[in-house]
């Protein structure tokens, strides 16, 4: 998996591409939890995410967590149709902000 970063001003953009699994999950999280220390506000782009395991369920949950403790918010974009399938199986749809 391949993450871009963004960042104009209160919002950074992490652009994903790849598969989010048990090999890659560490990395989202070593990118997305600190990038809440510079934003506001924290998009993630899938436009290029092919697939997402339990661990990336698990990376999302606690960045969700991380943004409202620090008073931000976490949006996802572009979500493909299988990925939002996973979401809405596992109960995330409802837990996470899409646009």
């Amino acid at each position: 998996m391949t993450i871009d970063k963004n960042q104009t001003g209160e919002k950074t953009v992490l652009s994903l591409s790849g598969r989010l699994d048990t090999t890659t999950a560490p990395q989202l999280q070593e990118t997305l939890i600190p990038a809440f220390d510079g934003a506001k506000e924290v998009e993630l782009d899938f436009a290029g995410l092919t697939y997402v395991s339990s661990a990336g369920l698990r990376v999302l949950l606690m960045g969700q967590k991380t943004a409202k403790a620090k008073g931000g918010s976490m949006t996802l974009t572009h979500v493909s149709g299988e990925i939002m399938e996973v979401f809405e199986m596992t109960g995330f749809a409802d837990m996470l902000t899409f646009v």
